[in-house]
C-alpha cells in the first residue's frame, strides 16, 4: 500500500501529483481500491503498487517453474 485516505478529493490530488511528478509512475502497476463504508465504517480509498519479485528470488523461481501449485 502506498497511500490511503477517506477523502476522495485528497486521493485524486495524490494521483495527479504522482502522474505529474518527477519520479516515474507506472500506472500499469497501480491498484486502486475503494472500500465502501457502512454506518460506523467510513469509505476508504487506497492506492497500492504491485512489486515484482527481484531476479534470483526463490519465490519468483518457484512461480516461474510452476511448482507453486498453480497451472503450468
Amino acid at each position: 500500500m502506498v497511500f490511503e485516505t477517506r477523502d476522495v478529493s485528497e486521493f485524486n490530488a495524490h494521483l495527479r501529483g504522482l502522474r505529474a511528478g518527477k519520479e516515474s509512475f507506472d500506472g500499469e502497476l497501480a491498484r486502486i481500491d475503494t472500500f465502501c463504508g457502512r454506518l460506523s465504517h467510513p469509505t476508504v480509498y487506497r492506492l497500492s503498487l504491485f512489486v515484482p519479485y527481484p531476479v534470483g528470488d526463490p519465490d519468483r523461481e518457484r512461480l516461474d517453474d510452476g511448482s507453486c501449485g498453480g497451472p503450468g
